[in-house]
């Protein structure tokens, strides 16, 4: 597969904004997501990848997408990969999040624009501004 030069920033972008979501899936211990994908328990699955996103994002707007996969032999770390769709409005990404010992990796497979620009790099800033309004802002409490 050829890759477009605009994939890496694009990349760059989703990684960054669901930061947050992987310390949460990197909380739920290894050995449960080698279960869920081998006993082929997507349910489970989709249930902790909702529970993480629902503290930054809203409703929807991150979900799994066709399933996982486990890696895991004798001679190395278990390697997770999910395969995940972050869908602000306008906009829905397919991409691969895996998780390893050392660190984590998010490649994107396919961005799909419900109204594309003219150029990548107008796509690739309304891809990053979708994914920020997609995002559950705090509000401070009121100072009485």
């Amino acid at each position: 597969m050829n890759r477009q030069a605009y994939a890496k920033s694009r990349e760059i972008i989703v990684a960054s904004a669901i930061e947050q979501v992987i310390a949460e899936l990197r909380l739920i211990d290894v050995a449960d997501y080698i279960a869920f994908i081998r006993l082929e328990h997507f349910a489970c699955l989709s249930d902790l990848v909702d529970s993480a996103a629902e503290l930054f994002f809203m409703p929807g707007t991150l979900r799994l997408g066709h399933g996982g996969e486990a890696h895991v032999d004798w001679s190395g770390s278990p390697r997770i990969v999910l395969d995940l769709e972050l869908r602000p409005p306008g906009v829905t990404v397919y991409f691969q999040l895996t998780l390893s010992e050392d660190k984590d990796h998010v490649v994107v497979n396919y961005v799909s624009f419900e109204k594309p620009g003219e150029n990548p790099e107008h796509n690739t800033a309304l891809l990053e501004a979708v994914i920020e309004q997609a995002r559950i802002r705090r509000t401070e409490p009121l100072a009485y």
